[in-house]
């Protein structure tokens, strides 16, 4: 089944940052242009609480906007939100699917060539590549990939692909320009003063990238 995939997507986080909660962030995310919002929550949480979180945020963005919910199948179907991203740690791919079914979104992460290559065969409908230049979010981080790698990636990969890690408005268009479908964001815009003003910067460096916003995977 195919899926439109977004292409501005903005990683909610209450870690680095406590000035905006995870509804405030994906709000105002979407205020400013990003079409996908990702629920990425590291701190212990109930499962209830997430689920409780997933539904506000669905209830303040635009129906044209999508909700990923990071690592939680469970919750993501819970929620009905519109699919659920694994990391390389999380649950295998094949079981993601198998929870949330055909209908909703299931992507992946790939740190490097290698990597996404044996992502190929398994049920992705599109792959987080990066960090491209280098990420601060994490505390153990890959290496950086830099936009060679990123490239080749991009040519090969039967999914489109989500560029991340360190990308400013200023990188936006060389990203974009080595064929990648869209970027994700995490710092750039939960940490800036005024995230809905930067989500609208990474929106309008990537209008003269793209045709078409949402386009079937």
């Amino acid at each position: 089944m195919s899926h439109r995939i977004g292409r501005l997507h903005v990683i909610t986080d209450y870690a680095l940052q406590r000035r905006w909660s995870h509804v405030e962030i994906a709000r105002r995310a979407a205020a400013g242009g990003a079409d996908v919002v990702q629920l990425r929550e590291k701190m212990p949480v109930s499962t209830l609480q997430l689920m409780r979180t997933a539904s506000e945020i669905r209830k303040v963005v635009s129906a044209g906007v999508q909700l990923i919910v990071n690592d939680r199948a469970d919750v993501a179907l819970a929620a009905a939100a519109d699919g659920v991203h694994v990391g390389r740690h999380d649950l295998p791919a094949h079981c993601a699917r198998e929870i949330v079914g055909s209908d909703r979104l299931v992507g992946g992460t790939a740190n490097s060539l290698e990597e996404a290559r044996r992502r190929r065969d398994q049920p992705f409908d599109y792959i987080g590549v990066g960090p491209v230049y280098g990420t601060t979010s994490k505390e153990n981080p890959a290496p950086r990939l830099g936009l060679e790698a990123l490239a080749q990636i991009a040519r090969e990969s039967r999914v489109p692909v989500i560029a991340i890690g360190g990308i400013g408005p200023d990188q936006v268009a060389e990203v974009m320009a080595t064929g990648v479908h869209g970027i994700a964001v995490l710092s750039g815009i939960v940490c800036a003063d005024d995230p809905e003003h930067a989500a609208e910067r990474y929106r309008l460096a990537m209008e003269p990238c793209v045709s078409e916003w949402m386009v079937e995977s």
